[in-house]
C-alpha cells in the first residue's frame, strides 16, 4: 500500500550496501580507462587484438561483477513526490473500503539525516459508514427464492461496519449458491450493488441488484430469467486427443446411463470409469460435482487431468437439459525410472546406490495401478568383522511390488462409510531387502494391506488393516563391531577386573576378542556362580549392554494396524500462512496373541509367546504433530513445529523393536546434534545408535530472503527422547513426569536456503546451546563454538 524502506537484515541494509557497491556506468569507465591513456591501449592492443579488447569490457571483472551486485542488491528507495501522492491514493481506498468514507490522508516529508528522509502519513477517518437497509432486487423468481432460503448465511448485516470485502464475499457466497443448484449461466459479475449514503447520518443503504440472464444471437441481444437445469445426458470419451471427433468412434458401451466412447478399443471396465464420475444422468447441475469428478479421475493415476464440457440438450423442448462431454487423455501404460547415487554412512565409506521402476497402468482394465522397484547398492568398508581384499565389500539389495486399487476392496459395500466422493483406495504391498557385511546383515520382509480417502479438501486419512515387517539379523555375532562404543565400556570392565577374567578371552593386545571374548565375559559376569566379582556400578553397566545387545539382535516380527489422519489449511506451495495436524495410532500384536491364544501353545524359556519361533512385539504407540507457519510479509516466515510421540510395550514385550523407536538429533530434528546422537534423557548419548520409546521435538525458525533466490533463517530446537513402560530402569534414561522436561536439549543457529523453484537444498549450522547431560557447572553454552557444531546438509525445509 505504502512504499517501505529498503530491506535490512537485523537492522544492516545489506541489498542497499550491495547494490551501491556496483558501477552504474561500467562500459564507460572501461573506455575512460584507455580515452587518457592512449599508450595504455595500444600496448594492450598489441598483446590482444582490438576485438579482443572491445570484449575485455564485457568480462567479469570489468562488466559482470557490476551485474550480478545490482541483480542480488537493491535499489535505494527514493523519496519522490508522485510516489506518495499514488501511497496517499491507495491509503483512501483502502480506508473507504473499510467504511471511513470521509477519511482525510496528508503526507509530509522529516529528514532525518544528510540525504535520509521518512515520509509521515497522517490519516484522520472520521465516522464509518454502518450499514443500514438492506434491500434486494432479484429479476429471476428461482433466484430470489434460493436467496431468500439462505438468507440468513449472507455476509452482510444490517449494523455492521461497511467493509467492501463483505461485499465481495457475500457474491462469491451467491455465485456458489446458484452454481451448485443447476444455474448453469449464472456468473459472479451478475450481483450488483446500488449504495446510497447521500444525507444519511453514516448510514449505507444497500439494494442488491441481479438482472436476468442476458445473451446474443449474432448481433442481437435477448434477456430471460434464469433457469435451473439439469444434465440428460454424460459421455464419457476415453481416449480422447486432439483432432477426434465423434465419427471417428470405433468402439462403444452404455452402462449406468452413461456413454463410454473410444476412438480405439475400449480398455477400461465401465464400472472403474463411471464410478469416479459424479456427474449422473438426472442430477442437477452444479460444479461441486465438476471438481470432484476432475479429482477422483486424476486420482485414478491413468489418465491426465480431464477436460469436462457442458452444452444444452438441443432435444429439451424446455431449454433445461444440459449434456455432460468428459474428455479423457490416458497416460502411457508403461513408464520407467532409474537413479543413480553415491552414498556415505558411519558403517559404509563408500557407496555406489542404484534403483529402478516400472509402473503399469490399468493392469487389470480397472484403472489399477502396479509399481514394481529394484534397488541396489555396492560399498567399500573398513569393518575389521569383514575382511576381504577387494575394495567392494558390502552389499545391499532388494525389491518392492506395490498394487494400487482406486476403490475399496472389501467384500461388503462400503458407500454409506467412505462415499466415493472421499475419493477411497486401496493399497496392497510387498518388500524385501537383504543387506550383506553390512552391520548385523539383515533380511527384512514387509507387506501391507491399507486403505486411504479424503474425508474433506485437504484432508486425509488412513487405516493399515495390517502392517507386517519381518527382520532377521544374518550376523549377530557383528554387534561390537557395528556398537563400538558399547564394545569400548565393555572392554574397559573387562580390563580393569582383568585378574579375574579367563585370559583366554583377551587377544594379544588385552583386548575382549568378539565374539568370544565378549560373550564368555558378559556370562560370567552376569552369571548365577559370581565367577567375576563386579561393584554394583559396573555390574550395572555390564547388564544393560548385554540387554541391549539381545534387544537389537534378536529377530523381529511386527504385525500391526494403524490409523492416522492429516489436515492442513494450506492451498499451494506459494501459501506461507497456514496450519497442519498429523495425528497417528498404532497397535501390534493383538492379532498374533489371539492366536497364539487360540492355539494354546507353550511359551518359550522367556515366558513369551512366539509364531514360528519368533517372539512378536506388542506395542500401542501414538504421535501428534502440528505446524504452524506465519506470513510476516516481505519474505520473512514464522515456522514452529510441535512432535510427540509414545510407544507402550506389553503383553508379549517389554521393549519397543528399533525399527518402531525414536531417536533425536538430525537435519529435521534437533541440528544441534547428529542422528542418534541425543539422549535418552540425560545419558549423554553414550552408545552408537541411541533409541527410546518416547519423544518430544519443539522447533521455532525464522526464515528471510537474502538476495536472489538465497534464503536464510535463525532456528531454535528443543527436544529428547527418553524410556519409558519399558525394560529400562536407570533415571538417566527414563521419564518421570513433568520434572523430565528439564532434559530437553536446546540447539539453536543459522541455515541458508537456495530454492531451486522445484526443491530447496539447505544448509544448516546448529549449536549446542542446552546439554541436559552436562551435571556439573552451567549447562548452557558449554560447547556453543565452531568447533562443537553440526552441520547439517537436506532438501527442502525441515518443516
Amino acid at each position: 500500500m505504502v512504499r517501505k524502506p529498503n530491506s535490512d537484515l537485523l537492522g544492516y541494509r545489506l541489498r542497499l550496501n550491495l547494490y551501491n557497491l556496483a558501477n552504474p556506468n561500467p562500459d564507460s569507465t572501461f573506455k575512460a580507462k584507455f580515452s587518457g591513456n592512449p599508450r595504455k591501449y595500444e600496448r594492450l592492443s598489441t598483446i590482444l587484438s582490438k576485438k579482443q579488447v572491445a570484449r575485455l569490457g564485457k568480462s567479469f571483472y570489468y562488466y559482470g561483477v557490476h551485474e550480478m551486485l545490482r541483480k542480488v542488491g537493491e535499489p535505494p528507495v527514493i523519496v519522490d513526490q508522485k510516489s506518495i501522492d499514488k501511497s496517499v491514493l491507495r491509503l483512501k481506498g483502502h480506508y473507504f473500503n473499510k467504511g471511513f468514507f470521509n477519511a482525510k490522508i496528508s503526507a509530509a516529508i522529516d529528514s532525518t539525516a544528510p540525504k535520509k528522509a521518512k515520509v509521515v502519513y497522517t490519516v484522520t477517518t472520521s465516522e464509518p459508514y454502518i450499514l443500514d437497509s438492506l434491500t434486494q432486487s432479484i429479476s429471476s423468481p428461482i433466484l430470489d427464492s434460493m436467496f431468500q432460503a439462505t438468507k440468513e448465511a449472507s455476509a452482510l448485516k444490517s449494523g455492521k461496519q461497511f467493509n467492501s470485502e463483505d461485499f465481495d464475499a457475500e457474491k462469491l457466497r451467491l455465485n456458489t449458491l446458484f452454481r451448485n443448484n443447476g444455474i448453469f449461466h449464472f456468473q459472479q459479475n451478475y450481483v450488483k450493488y446500488d449504495i446510497d449514503t447521500v444525507d444519511t447520518g453514516h448510514k449505507a443503504h444497500s439494494e442488491m441488484i441481479i438482472d436476468d440472464y442476458t445473451y446474443r444471437v449474432g448481433d442481437s441481444t435477448y434477456s430471460m430469467p434464469f433457469k435451473k437445469y439439469k444434465v440428460s445426458q454424460v459421455n464419457i470419451y476415453t481416449d480422447a486427443t486432439l483432432g477426434k471427433n465423434k465419427e471417428n468412434i470405433k468402439d462403444s458401451v452404455t452402462y449406468n446411463n452413461f456413454n463410454l466412447y473410444a476412438y480405439q478399443k475400449l480398455k477400461y471396465r465401465p464400472k472403474a470409469i463411471t464410478d469416479a464420475v459424479f456427474i449422473a444422468p438426472g442430477s442437477t447441475f452444479a460444479d461441486w460435482r465438476t471438481t470432484v469428478t476432475s479429482r477422483y479421475l486424476s486420482n485414478l493415476r491413468v489418465f491426465n487431468y480431464p477436460t469436462i464440457q457442458y452444452q444444452e440438450d438441443p432435444r429439451d423442448p424446455k431449454g433445461e437439459s444440459l449434456i455432460a462431454n468428459i474428455f479423457l487423455v490416458p497416460r502411457k501404460k508403461y513408464s520407467f525410472g532409474a537413479s543413480l547415487d553415491v552414498t556415505h554412512s558411519n558403517i559404509q565409506d563408500f557407496g555406489i546406490a542404484g534403483s529402478t521402476s516400472v509402473t503399469i497402468r490399468n493392469v487389470f482394465n480397472g484403472a489399477e495401478t502396479l509399481e514394481l522397484s529394484a534397488r541396489g547398492n555396492i560399498g567399500s568398508s573398513k569393518d575389521l568383522a569383514n575382511p576381504n581384499d577387494s575394495f567392494f565389500n558390502v552389499s545391499e539389495y532388494g525389491g518392492d511390488l506395490k498394487l494400487s486399487f482406486p476403490r475399496v476392496l472389501l467384500p461388503i459395500k462400503t458407500e454409506s462409510i467412505l462415499p466415493k466422493r472421499m475419493i477411497p483406495s486401496t493399497v496392497i504391498s510387498l518388500g524385501y531387502a537383504k543387506q550383506q557385511n553390512i552391520g548385523l546383515d539383515k533380511q527384512n520382509f514387509t507387506s501391507s494391506f491399507a486403505y486411504s480417502w479424503t474425508p474433506k479438501r485437504f484432508n486425509s486419512a488412513r487405516f493399515d488393516l495390517f502392517n507386517i515387517q519381518y527382520v532377521k539379523n544374518l550376523n549377530p555375532g557383528n554387534y561390537f563391531e557395528v556398537y563400538k562404543s558399547s564394545y569400548d565400556a565393555l572392554n574397559k570392565i573387562a580390563q580393569d577386573n582383568s585378574a579375574n577374567v579367563n585370559p583366554a578371552y583377551f587377544n594379544s593386545d588385552g583386548n575382549l576378542i568378539i565374539e568370544s571374548g565378549t560373550t564368555g565375559f558378559t556370562t560370567d559376569a552376569l552369571g548365577a556362580s559370581d565367577a567375576i566379582p563386579l561393584s554394583s556400578s559396573d555390574y550395572s553397566t555390564v547388564r544393560s549392554i548385554e540387554e541391549r545387545r539381545q534387544r537389537l539382535t534378536e529377530n523381529n516380527l511386527i504385525f500391526a494396524s494403524s490409523f492416522s489422519y492429516s489436515m492442513t489449511t494450506k492451498t499451494d506451495l506459494l501459501d506461507n500462512t497456514f496450519y497442519s495436524l498429523r495425528t497417528k495410532i498404532e497397535s501390534a500384536g493383538n492379532f498374533l496373541s489371539v492366536i497364539a491364544s487360540a492355539s494354546k501353545q507353550l511359551k518359550n524359556q522367556n515366558g513369551n509367546n512366539t509364531i514360528f519361533d519368533i517372539e512378536y512385539s506388542q506395542y500401542l504407540k501414538g504421535e501428534l504433530e502440528y505446524i504452524k507457519h506465519f506470513d510476516l510479509g516481505r519474505k520473512k516466515v514464522l515456522a514452529m513445529r510441535a512432535f510427540g510421540g509414545v510407544a507402550i510395550p506389553y503383553g508379549n514385550a517389554n521393549s519397543i523393536p528399533f525399527s518402531r523407536s525414536y531417536f533425536a538429533g538430525g537435519s529435521n530434528d534437533n541440528r544441534g546434534w547428529q542422528s542418534y546422537a541425543l539422549g535418552p534423557g540425560t545419558s549423554g548419548a553414550v552408545n552408537d545408535f541411541n533409541e527410546a520409546n518416547m519423544k518430544i521435538a519443539l522447533n521455532a525458525e525464522f526464515r528471510f530472503h537474502l538476495f536472489g533466490d538465497l534464503y536464510s533463517a535463525f532456528f531454535v530446537d528443543a527436544g529428547n527422547i527418553w524410556n519409558v513402560l519399558d525394560n529400562v530402569e536407570d533415571e538417566r534414561y527414563t521419564f518421570n513426569g513433568l520434572s523430565s522436561l528439564t532434559d530437553l536439549a536446546i540447539g539453536s543457529g543459522v541455515g541458508f536456503r537456495y530454492d531451486f523453484t522445484f526443491f530447496v537444498v539447505r544448509l544448516d549450522v546448529g549449536f549446542k546451546t542446552y546439554e541436559p547431560s552436562i551435571y556439573e557447572g552451567s549447562k548452557w553454552f558449554r560447547n556453543y563454538n565452531l568447533s562443537k557444531s553440526v552441520l547439517n546438509i537436506g532438501i527442502n525445509y525441515p518443516f
